[in-house]
């Protein structure tokens, strides 16, 4: 039992550090992939057809998501590592140099001389603190990594493909006229749901997230249908 729980706290702490590539990763998936299917859907009376495009355009958006979340957190893990390492060095070669600029940065931030000075010494005393100060304040990284990039990744797949899934779902079990419909109605429900969601986590006017989500799914369905269309004319 205590192994279950120790895995479920592990899971949802990896879930919380990748809430913003979850929250994207459902919008990527739902709005590319609805924009796909509505538009087949449009030019076409074969629901085993949407069912292949959509099913084809969710898995190959997921994994193409998942491998550009991937290789972005490790870009942006290993930037954030040579500054910190570049930052320890130019702290150890300038030490006064790096004790004055903490101190201007504490003085332009409002802190008095005696403060800004007495801050500025205590660094110095304390290695360890001053890299920390000098990544997080100069440099704008993190020292000390945050989830690895795999979690961003997996976590992305997992949310890109289960949106995408969403709009292809209802041609695999009804005909394609209902289908169209369920799945225009599923999809609006999930857009909704995301705006909503994006609401409560930016502390923003749920009602305007929930719009703007679903107005973005609106014209990429619309986009979809349009091109439909014109190709099959």
């Amino acid at each position: 039992m205590r192994s279950i729980l120790d895995l479920v706290r592990l899971v949802r702490a990896s879930f919380l550090s990748s809430i913003g590539d979850v929250t994207f990763g459902m919008e990527d998936g739902a709005v590319s992939v609805a924009g796909l299917v509505f538009g087949v859907a449009a030019s076409t009376n074969d629901g085993q057809i949407v069912l292949l495009a959509g099913a084809t355009g969710a898995i190959a958006g997921a994994v193409s998501m998942m491998a550009g979340t991937y290789l972005d957190e490790h870009s942006e893990r290993s930037r954030a590592a040579a500054l910190v390492e570049q930052a320890r060095r130019g702290i150890a070669a300038d030490p006064a140099g790096t004790h004055q600029r903490v101190a201007g940065g504490l003085r332009a931030a409002g802190f008095s001389e005696a403060e800004a000075q007495g801050v500025a010494t205590t660094f110095g005393r304390h290695p360890a603190a001053l890299l920390d100060y000098v990544a997080a304040f100069e440099l704008g990284v993190p020292r000390a990594p945050g989830a690895s990039p795999w979690t961003h990744a997996i976590w992305m797949f997992v949310a890109d493909l289960f949106a995408a899934s969403i709009p292809v779902i209802p041609f695999a079990l009804f005909d394609i006229e209902t289908a169209r419909v369920v799945s225009l109605l599923v999809t609006g429900a999930l857009m909704a749901v995301l705006g909503i969601a994006r609401g409560r986590i930016g502390h923003e006017p749920p009602w305007r997230t929930a719009l703007q989500t679903m107005s973005i799914a609106g014209a990429a369905a619309l986009a979809g249908v349009l091109i439909g269309r014109l190709v099959t004319r």
